[in-house]
């Protein structure tokens, strides 16, 4: 037993050159694979970084997408280094594989929200500041995060939607145009004068200064209704100017229409009254 034991360690001093070569090589090559990868993952991942924040990309996306790539790059380059000094690989890809699975499967609702906000922040439907329709909700945006947006409603409520039910909705933004119209329909008598009606509502386009002169001022019948001939008048205003021009406006057309002793009719109802023979009464 002493003698074979003996024998197996000359054998292994004998080998002990060529071992050291072989397994020397393959350390010093993976030391070597793990630092060139290393490197060449700051370089990518600092390439990515510049040219993101020359789109001016939000930065918190920026930070992410690095750390994400930076991170992955080094997994491939530990499991290549490891492959390098002959450790099985396949069966350690196979765990982190169903590992990222079963976290994607878990976190399904998370992602789809995560992924939303991810495009949110790069296509920018909505920006912050802007009064939107989104999500079944109506506000200024506050706060675009990676998962969840934050709207301020005009009458001081704080509503957080998911982002994955704002990116699969329509998504109505009334402030990314310079420019709206502002649309009225005002209803007049069937007796009254149409052009007189005309001339007050053009006096009052042309003496509001938030109105935008370059672009045409529409004034015109558009319904006959049950009790009011129906006109319609559309002005252009710059978009901060919306709800002031509309609110003073309409005050406006009230007071100059009845000056000018035209009617705003309002529905009513005729009713008539047939007297019957008092015989017939009986």
């Amino acid at each position: 037993m002493r003698d074979e034991i003996q024998q197996g360690i000359e054998n292994l001093w004998q080998q002990a050159p060529e071992l050291a070569m072989t397994w020397g090589t393959k350390i010093i090559m993976a030391i070597v694979i793990f630092i060139i990868g290393k490197w060449l993952a700051r370089l990518i991942t600092g390439v990515i970084e510049k040219g993101m924040n020359a789109r001016s990309v939000d930065k918190t996306i920026v930070r992410f997408t690095r750390n994400i790539v930076y991170y992955l790059m080094v997994t491939i380059v530990v499991i290549a280094a490891l492959g390098e000094i002959g450790v099985q690989t396949a069966s350690f890809v196979a765990v982190v594989g169903a590992a990222g699975l079963a976290i994607g499967l878990a976190l399904q609702g998370s992602l789809s929200n995560f992924a939303s906000g991810v495009l949110l922040i790069i296509f920018r439907p909505i920006r912050v500041g802007d009064y939107v329709e989104a999500g079944g909700t109506g506000g200024t945006v506050y706060e675009i995060s990676l998962f969840t947006t934050t709207f301020k409603t005009p009458d001081n409520k704080t509503v957080t939607v998911s982002n994955k039910d704002i990116f699969d909705g329509n998504i109505v933004n009334y402030s990314i145009e310079p420019t709206r119209r502002v649309d009225f329909k005002i209803g007049v008598s069937y007796d009254a004068n149409l052009q007189a009606t005309r001339e007050v509502l053009q006096k009052i386009a042309d003496e509001e200064e938030r109105v935008l002169k370059d672009k045409d001022v529409v004034i015109a019948v558009g319904e006959l209704g049950d009790s009011a001939v129906v006109f319609y008048f559309r002005l252009w205003v710059n978009t901060p100017d919306y709800w002031p021009v509309y609110f003073a406006t309409m005050e406006k057309v009230k007071n100059r229409l009845d000056e000018a002793g035209i009617g705003i009719p309002y529905p009513q109802m005729d009713v008539y009254v047939k007297e019957l023979a008092k015989d017939a009464a009986a």
